[in-house]
């Protein structure tokens, strides 16, 4: 059954369901994340988030198969976290989707993990700047400071 082009989600309400599923997720798993936080290397990661071990956890959202085939930077996240997942909506056609990073299907209430992330564990160095860096990005924003870039 075809969906009415006005009861179809535009791409951006796909991608903010599914970021705040995927971070309703991580909070349940015992994660702490962050939308849309700038990376050292200039790249926007969708969620980052650190869970009680302190490890770095990053979730690129994808709305739509444009959205992953016009997008071939993931790659460039991996050094600023210990493991790595896409999350999409539960109707994207996951085949499209590398079988390296792990998986995540979420939508606005909520989300499931289909594939875990494969652990790859940053330098001690790395993940102590890293983790200073987004303490300090999670306290501007709690203070209300419009802050988005970690800085090492």
């Amino acid at each position: 059954m075809d969906i009415p082009a006005s009861l179809a989600a535009s791409r951006p309400e796909i991608t903010a369901a599914v970021t705040r599923g995927a971070a309703r997720l991580l909070a349940d798993l015992g994660h702490a994340p962050l939308a849309e936080v700038t990376l050292p290397n200039g790249r926007r990661a969708d969620l980052m988030a650190l869970d009680r071990k302190g490890r770095i956890f990053i979730v690129e959202v994808k709305s739509s198969i444009e959205d992953f085939r016009a997008d071939a930077k993931w790659h460039e996240y991996l050094p600023f976290c210990d493991a790595f997942a896409f999350a999409v909506a539960p109707e994207f056609p996951r085949e499209v989707l590398p079988e390296a990073p792990g998986l995540i299907i979420a939508d606005g209430f909520g989300g499931a993990v289909l594939r875990e992330a494969p652990a790859t564990p940053l330098a001690g160095a790395r993940r102590k700047a890293l983790t200073l860096s987004f303490a300090r990005l999670a306290a501007l924003r709690a203070a209300g400071v419009a802050a988005w870039t970690l800085e090492l």
